[in-house]
């Protein structure tokens, strides 16, 4: 006898919906993520979707309807609950947009829990279109099966975010200029931090005072070259996930 397929299957797509899930509900999914079930998925009736709602976790449901504006899918079962991200802030340099778009959905598939867009003296760009990037972020944890959503901030000025900084929390400032070896501050550092990269033309000398001046600020190195903004930004996250983060 063949083998009975596995249920819910791998490649069953995943989405996130903004409201709780519970065993039994019917849930209408509709706009843009109904045509991506519906037409680019060409999700039937009986098929499998994976549903997280940032609170409970991910659960399996059962398309039950496929309409021309919504498919309704049936809660089934529970199959993760929503995950633990470590306490890890990006207050990342807005940069311009192909590239801050880059940054949002790798530091997202990274693992961040926090993502702290700033504006400071050299930023080519000075606005961030948020309900764009809470796109890019959800299609990103999407992709890579988180449960948890990064929380995603509005742009601050560097100065707000100097000013109300807690002594508690690292601030890894990846200073071009210098510091401390990265890897080796990460693993002597603590389990609550953040990490703080400059625009394509870098801080100047006034906001990297200001941010000398942070008592819990440390500043590290990336290495003997000059990294792009993005380059610098997810490479540093990814060896601090994989120092202190949850890849150690």
């Amino acid at each position: 006898m063949p083998a009975t397929p596995a249920w819910p299957p791998r490649s069953a797509p995943r989405l996130f919906v903004p409201h709780p899930l519970s065993p039994g509900q019917d849930v209408r999914i509709e706009g843009k993520a109904a045509h991506y079930l519906a037409r680019v998925m060409r999700v039937g009736t009986g098929d499998a979707v994976m549903l997280c709602d940032d609170a409970t976790g991910e659960w399996a449901a059962r398309v039950t309807d496929v309409g021309k504006r919504a498919v309704t899918a049936e809660i089934v079962e529970h199959m993760r609950p929503r995950e633990t991200v470590p306490d890890f802030t990006l207050c990342a340099a807005l940069l311009k947009k192909p590239r801050f778009d880059q940054v949002l959905e790798k530091a997202t598939e990274l693992g961040v829990r926090r993502i702290q867009p700033l504006i400071t003296r050299r930023c080519v760009a000075d606005a961030l279109n948020l309900d764009r990037a809470r796109t890019i972020v959800t299609e990103a944890a999407e992709q890579c099966a988180r449960t948890a959503l990064p929380e995603l901030c509005a742009p601050v000025p560097l100065a707000a975010l100097l000013r109300d900084w807690p002594d508690d929390r690292a601030l890894y400032f990846a200073d071009e200029t210098g510091g401390a070896a990265a890897a080796g501050e990460f693993a002597r550092g603590p389990r609550t931090a953040a990490l703080l990269t400059g625009p394509e033309g870098g801080f100047d000398d006034a906001e990297r005072d200001a941010i000398r001046g942070v008592t819990a600020a440390r500043a590290i190195t990336l290495g003997p070259r000059i990294l792009r903004g993005e380059t610098a930004t997810l490479a540093a996250t990814a060896l601090w996930m994989g120092i202190a983060g949850d890849w150690a």
